[in-house]
């Protein structure tokens, strides 16, 4: 793994804001020569610090203008559970991201639709055909003030 210096760091917070920034721009940002900050990015590359560079969609470009956040809880807290559940919702376009957690609860989903009638078809035609689940806990996002996720 590539060492976070004080510099690597700002390489990382610069890309994190601009992925699409020029290397020169780059360079000129954190005070580095473009060849040695092009060197410094391409290691962080190698070493899988940088996994990936992406563009950041409005979902309601999209059309999921719909977005919530659901607790998910198992009935029975195996490895087969788990893996059951993770494959069920492996093709589920509308689950954008999927977490494992600790607590009372083993998954938290992000999920976006189209409106609340898409929600209810996810709610029911995807989730509730789940063998397994316990629990269901839906979180309407209203509003995103702040949202950093790249």
């Amino acid at each position: 793994m590539t060492d976070i210096d004080p510099i690597n760091r700002k390489i990382l917070r610069v890309l994190s804001e601009d992925g699409r920034i020029s290397n020169l721009d780059l360079a000129a940002k954190v005070g580095l020569s473009p060849s040695a900050c092009l060197r410094r990015v391409q290691d962080l590359e190698r070493s899988g610090t940088i996994t990936g560079y992406r563009a950041v969609i409005d979902p309601a470009a999209r059309g999921a203008g719909f977005l919530a956040y659901l607790t998910i809880g198992l009935a029975t807290h195996t490895k087969a559970a788990q893996a059951g559940f993770e494959a069920a919702i492996a093709d589920a376009p509308e689950v954008r991201e999927c977490h494992n957690v600790t607590g009372g609860i083993e998954y938290l989903l992000r999920v976006e639709v189209r409106d609340l009638a898409a929600y209810k078809y996810f709610h029911t035609e995807v989730l509730g055909v789940i063998p397994g689940l316990a629990s269901i806990t839906s979180y309407i996002v209203m509003d995103s003030p702040k949202d950093e996720r790249a």
